[in-house]
């Protein structure tokens, strides 16, 4: 009740409100539904209500969309509220198209332009119709003139409903089909429920870091400029913040790497995935750029390639970027952290943290030698299209042939002449 609670104030009628998307799986197991037995009805004509009692119960709940027949409104003055399309099921006022067109004539003549305006017509204009507004816009002077049949596009933000109207007043009708027995490409409900399902998305939802963390602090030089990398964890070890120091880089590049550290611990907080940043920032090309002073990266084509190769290796267990690659214990930093089980010493009392048993050691090993055995195994079988699933637009023209390359771990290859670009 909470959920279609909610729903209603964005909800055309009441199928729009309690709809299956809205209640959820579990809310239609209560009401003893599932979405493969409801077919094409909707959760009330399933509980046995007819089109006219939803009808009904729209109008009270939802409203009727139309000021005609409101009351203290007398009939003269429903011309004031007049719209470009009928409003609601029972409205049946609208401007004419030649009020649009008299409209623009009357501000042309002030204009060196044409007017971007729009003739909003109903879906049973006939061509004869259209035809004689453009003829009418001709002879008033008009120098452009746009029209627009309701119902013509298959999604459109505003609709006369005509369709649906026909449904709840003849029961047979089919959804989609006017009164002509024209089909419609796009219905209402179609289009109250698209616009049910795109208010129901919710914003992504920040994940608070702990105010006490764990994390890495990893000293390197990048082209002779040294760089601290430090990084922030959650309890379960997972990435949440970078922070990025340098020395002597000068109070514009501190402060551009700084709100670039912020940015991405902000995305990896609201849940942008660890991988999207190592694919997109690995292999940028900019100065201080070189020899690294690393044990397992030994050259970077830029500072935040340096980075996200680092991140790569340490949280995801990313090595076919390094030049040497860490063994299974080394990788205890990217699988360790993240498993649940995991203890650190910070976390116990002061009289327990001692020398880890033996225990402990196997069960740290058992952990290494399962990451390991998951990675082998969660490796593409096919070398070649492992590389051009990887292959980055920023790779440089072969030498020889001059086809573009592809990543050959660290370097980039030639798959046209073979040719190695570095690497051997």
């Amino acid at each position: 009740i909470q959920k279609i609670s909610s729903a209603l104030p964005g909800a055309f009628d009441l199928n729009s409100a309690i709809a299956p998307w809205v209640i959820g799986e579990e809310g239609l197991a209560r009401l003893g539904f599932t979405k493969d037995s409801l077919g094409s009805k909707s959760i009330l004509e399933a509980l046995g209500f007819t089109a006219q009692q939803i009808k009904d119960a729209s109008k009270v709940v939802c409203g009727r969309m139309t000021v005609e027949g409101a009351p203290h409104l007398k009939a003269e003055h429903l011309a004031v509220f007049d719209c470009a399309n009928k409003c609601g099921l029972d409205g049946e006022r609208y401007l004419a198209p030649m009020a649009h067109v008299r409209m623009m004539a009357a501000a042309q003549p002030f204009l060196s332009g044409a007017i971007s305006k729009t003739v909003n017509m109903s879906h049973e204009a006939t061509v004869e119709e259209i035809e004689d507004v453009y003829r009418q816009s001709w002879k008033l002077g008009l120098k452009a003139v746009a029209i627009y049949r309701d119902g013509s596009k298959v999604s459109q933000v505003l609709s006369g409903g005509g369709a649906k109207k026909k449904k709840v007043e003849a029961e047979e009708a089919k959804p989609g089909v006017n009164e002509r027995g024209e089909e419609l490409v796009y219905s209402q409900r179609d289009l109250e429920e698209a616009v049910a399902r795109a208010m129901s998305f919710a914003p992504a939802k920040k994940r608070k870091m702990p105010s006490r963390r764990h994390g890495l602090t990893i000293e390197s030089k990048v082209g002779g400029q040294k760089i601290f990398l430090r990084t922030g964890e959650y309890d379960d070890g997972g990435l949440g913040e970078i922070f990025i120091d340098m020395h002597k880089e000068g109070a514009t590049l501190r402060s551009m790497l700084n709100c670039f550290a912020i940015s991405v611990s902000m995305g990896l907080q609201y849940g942008v995935p660890l991988e999207d940043y190592v694919d997109k920032f690995t292999f940028t090309r900019f100065e201080p750029a070189g020899m690294v002073d690393h044990p397992n990266i030994k050259q970077a084509t830029s500072l935040l390639d340096y980075i996200f190769r680092v991140l790569g290796m340490e949280y995801l267990g990313q090595t076919d970027f390094v030049h040497v690659k860490p063994v299974a214990e080394e990788l205890g930093s990217a699988q360790g952290r993240t498993s649940s089980t995991h203890v650190s010493q910070m976390d116990l009392p002061l009289e327990k943290a001692a020398v880890p048993s033996a225990a402990a050691h196997n069960e740290i090993a058992a952990s290494n030698a399962e990451a390991a055995k998951y990675v082998k195994l969660t490796q593409v079988a096919d070398p070649l299209n492992a590389q051009l699933s990887k292959m980055m637009g920023d790779a440089p023209m072969c030498s020889t042939c001059g086809h573009v390359t592809v990543r050959n771990g660290s370097c980039y290859r030639c798959l046209n002449c073979g040719n190695s670009m570095g690497c051997s």
